[in-house]
């Protein structure tokens, strides 16, 4: 009973704030996976959110039923990915990942491409028209949105600037980009979308990585917009494990352009490192960030960063081997920066 007290106060955070209904749509799904009772099933999430901290989401996409105790101790759960948020990122830093217009003026040099944004008076809206003059598609984002959200490449020369202005105002869509344009290797992957690279780092040291890739000509290459999501070997920058989609389906080759992406090699890997390490560096105080990297012709540079990565992205089941998590992979690096945070 000693090992579950340190984590009641989470636990009954979660109880508070649980949809019993898609706890018991978890139970019924593992139920049908396993043919276990669904009472066991039952005490076993219970279980596994006492000692991991992990919700009953987590207990299915991670596939916890399917584990023993000790390959279940290697899962960066919710519970835990919240904690190393807690520790490394300090709340008065993070608004320079949480608002895109304060990261792009801290992350100015590492953008390399025109932004501005728009607030509503007529000196602006003449500079958004020179921006238009010079860029005639353009990336559009709201602030603060996630996953894709609001995200849309327009085309200035086809209404009027004007009205397009005021509209883009009233949606909040108020930061608009000069269209990132990726290396050839990896746009023919999915040409529609630019295919980012996440890396995730963690002490300023490099973590996890994988490429996402766009699918079915959406303009996003985010996982929750149909889009692929694929693991680089972070020593090699080779994807050595099969891609995967948020139904679950594995592909070898893009399902939509039929290019390889099995033991496809990221250009320019021990750069894009580098590069990403050295942007690590510019905010200390928040020691855990989820980068996205766009690969150029030429550079690497950055889409945006995220000051709550998540943790399923990274360790889905198809992408373990053994059905070891990532856990020990980061308390390597936590025990390295141990003295600096303590």
């Amino acid at each position: 009973m000693v090992i579950y007290m340190g984590n009641i106060g989470y636990l009954l955070k979660r109880i508070k704030g649980m949809n019993y209904k898609q706890m018991f749509d978890t139970i019924d799904f593992v139920h049908t996976k396993n043919n276990k009772s669904k009472i066991s099933i039952f005490f076993d999430i219970i279980h596994c959110g006492l000692k991991y901290q992990a919700g009953y989401m987590d207990y299915k996409i991670f596939e916890m039923y399917n584990l023993n105790e000790e390959q279940r101790k290697t899962i960066i759960t919710r519970g835990i990915n919240n904690k190393i948020v807690k520790k490394y990122n300090n709340p008065e830093y993070t608004k320079y990942f949480s608002n895109k217009i304060e990261f792009n003026k801290k992350f100015n040099k590492y953008l390399l491409r025109d932004w501005m944004e728009l607030t509503g008076d007529e000196e602006n809206y003449q500079h958004f028209v020179a921006f238009c003059d010079k860029h005639k598609k353009i990336l559009v984002k709201p602030l603060s949105e996630c996953c894709g959200k609001g995200v849309e490449i327009i085309d200035t020369t086809k209404e009027s600037k004007k009205d397009l202005y005021n509209q883009l105002i009233e949606s909040k869509r108020t930061l608009a980009e000069e269209i990132a344009v990726e290396c050839q290797e990896i746009a023919k992957l999915h040409p529609s979308s630019v295919n980012t690279i996440r890396i995730v780092t963690l002490n300023q040291q490099i973590v996890v990585a994988l490429l996402r890739i766009g699918n079915n000509n959406n303009v996003v290459d985010n996982f929750n917009k149909d889009g692929l999501a694929a693991p680089i070997n972070i020593e090699t920058g080779i994807i050595d494990y099969l891609a995967i989609d948020k139904k679950g389906n594995l592909y070898e080759k893009h399902p939509l352009t039929n290019e390889q992406i099995l033991w496809f090699k990221i250009p320019k890997w021990p750069r894009i490192k580098r590069f990403v390490t050295q942007a690590a560096k510019e905010v200390p105080e928040v020691g855990y960030v989820g980068w996205d990297v766009c690969l150029g012709e030429k550079d690497p540079f950055l889409i945006e960063g995220n000051e709550f990565p998540g943790h399923d992205l990274y360790q889905l089941p198809p992408h373990r081997t053994n059905g070891i998590g990532l856990l020990p992979r980061f308390e390597k690096v936590m025990n390295e920066g141990k003295d600096d945070k303590e």
